[in-house]
């Protein structure tokens, strides 16, 4: 059990950066809150659940977009004592009224487009719904002195309750020990699964005390928050972490298109970037191969001297993408792209990878881009996290990564039995992914146990590593490779813009089989794939851009 505590860091870090920008919804500039500003409304918030009678350990569900209020939201229920439950928008309404249910949520906050797909009826143990465009009350089960009333005259009981005003000596908040759990966070995997991860206050500590032990966001920092922060990855590194440090954090709210996010960067001009690899990868399939791709490109970069002043000037320019004063690019929550990462280190980009999972809040391991090995996902969290593999040469030979330590959970809400199947009687989590570290502690991911083929002699056939190569070919925007009728197949989604502008729409299926024959002299002659099938769609994913293997399994 660690020492620090997060409800005491945001105490003192609410104080002490009280005039500094705290909150900021992109898309409406004027709705900036300072860290006093906020704290006066989790102050607010705090005499609503007095109102509605919510007691320490209680849960409130939260489920919107983005925005400056979501985030006051989750900081007002964990600073109260409460669990806050975050719900993702992608989940459809049925597994909405579920996870309200199942968590036996009190209180629901929520945007104007989940209000309209909430049936009330359905969520019977709900007290009222506050809206997350105002802090109005939308729905009040209450009888007498209405919550709605409430919350119309909050202003005047506020003044009551702080009559000289509202003041830095007043941030003060409940003792929350380390191991109570404050968030219940429930998973949208490529599994098909929901299940509640109960993490607790050591298990967020954790991870927003290693990334103040390294630098990995300073006070005064921009941040722009891209990721869902429904999401354990975005929410801890983008959000939590950022206000207990004193940065300033900007909210997208929606998912970016590559020109919406370049004219955000700009604007934000953020020092440290978390993204998914898809968002990175689209920027440089846009902005970079096409130069590298230029015939008297490619002969320069031949040239000894001059390769390194081009590569200077395209990682300059990149840079100035991200707004031109990014420290480093953070990929998580999915598999990187070989050649993106390769072309990347090659220019000296500041970008590194970090793995973890919901489980673990997220993080189990992470490394400073200057100290990132290629092709792995950063060293094991020193001093927080074990790491151990499943296999008799952990260095040479994959096995099951095993985690244990400061960031696991404590187990899955109400179901004992998803929590002994995935922590064992030593403590240790199974991650469900397939790696070799090395002596540095330094993980290489090769794919997930539940995608792993077994060759026809008894080879593991990991399916991540075949995509990665096919993913780098002719017109190909993304792919599946599955086993069918005992042979391997790839789905292939095209890149539709790609063949557009190339004029090879209508011989696509040649390309493919072009692009067959070369994938298949790039692997190992029991990873070669039969057939390649073109797919009209991209793949449905989680909102961590992860695709759901699942739904094609069939």
């Amino acid at each position: 059990m660690l020492d620090q505590n997060l409800i005491r860091m945001y105490e003192k870090s609410f104080r002490e950066n009280a005039e500094l920008p705290a909150l900021t919804d992109y898309f409406k500039r004027n709705d900036v809150f300072s860290y006093l500003d906020m704290a006066a409304e989790i102050a607010k918030l705090h005499m609503l659940f007095e109102k509605c009678g919510i007691e320490k350990g209680d849960k409130i569900s939260l489920i919107g977009r983005n925005n400056t209020r979501w985030c006051i939201t989750y900081v007002a229920t964990i600073t109260y004592g409460a669990v806050i439950v975050p719900i993702l928008q992608d989940f459809p309404a049925n597994d909405l009224h579920h996870i309200i249910n199942h968590s036996e949520s009190k209180l629901l906050f929520c945007g104007d487009r989940i209000w309209d797909s909430v049936e009330t009826d359905q969520i019977e143990r709900v007290i009222a719904v506050i809206n997350l465009v105002d802090f109005g009350c939308l729905f009040d089960r209450t009888e007498g002195e209405s919550i709605r009333e409430f919350q119309d005259n909050v202003q005047t009981h506020f003044k009551e309750r702080y009559p000289a005003g509202f003041k830095t000596q007043d941030i003060k908040y409940c003792d929350v020990r380390n191991d109570d759990v404050i968030v219940l966070n429930y998973t949208s995997g490529t599994t098909g699964f929901s299940k509640g991860a109960m993490l607790t206050c050591n298990n967020i500590t954790g991870n927003v005390q290693f990334c103040i032990d390294l630098g990995v966001r300073l006070k005064y920092d921009r941040v722009l928050s891209l990721l869902p922060l429904a999401h354990v990855y975005g929410c801890t590194v983008d959000f939590l972490l950022s206000l207990a440090v004193g940065a300033h954090v900007t909210l997208l709210g929606k998912t970016p298109s590559p020109k919406l996010l370049i004219e955000a960067m700009r604007n934000v001009k953020p020092q440290v970037v978390c993204c998914v690899p898809l968002i990175l990868e689209k920027i440089c399939r846009k902005q970079v191969f096409p130069i590298l791709g230029k015939g008297f490109m490619r002969l320069a970069l031949q040239i000894p001297l001059l390769d390194n002043k081009i590569y200077g000037r395209i990682r300059h320019d990149l840079i100035n993408i991200f707004g031109g004063e990014v420290r480093q690019v953070i990929v998580g929550g999915a598999p990187f792209n070989h050649e993106v990462e390769e072309m990347l280190l090659k220019i000296k980009f500041p970008v590194t990878v970090a793995y973890g999972m919901t489980e673990c809040a997220p993080l189990i391991s992470y490394a400073h881009w200057y100290n990132f090995k290629p092709g792995s996902c950063g060293q094991v969290l020193h001093g927080y996290m074990q790491v151990k593999i499943d296999s008799s040469d952990p260095y040479n030979v994959p096995g099951e990564i095993m985690t244990r330590g400061e960031n696991v959970m404590k187990g899955y809400y109400k179901n004992a039995k998803a929590t002994e199947a995935i922590i064992d009687k030593d403590g240790w989590l199974h991650t469900g992914d397939i790696g070799t570290i090395d002596a540095d502690g330094t993980l290489f991911i090769r794919g997930r146990c539940k995608s792993m083929v077994l060759g026809a002699n008894g080879q593991n056939i990991y399916p991540e590593e075949i995509e990665a190569k096919l993913n780098n070919l002719y017109c190909v925007m993304e792919s599946l490779v599955l086993e069918r009728d005992g042979k391997l197949v790839a789905l292939v989604y095209p890149d539709y813009e790609r063949a557009d502008a190339d004029k090879v729409n209508g011989n696509l299926a040649d390309v493919m089989k072009k692009n067959l024959e070369e994938l298949n002299t790039l692997v190992a002659p029991y990873e070669k794939v039969s057939d390649i099938i073109l797919f009209p769609n991209e793949f449905e994913k989680t909102p961590k851009k992860s695709i759901k293997r699942y739904l094609y399994n069939v």
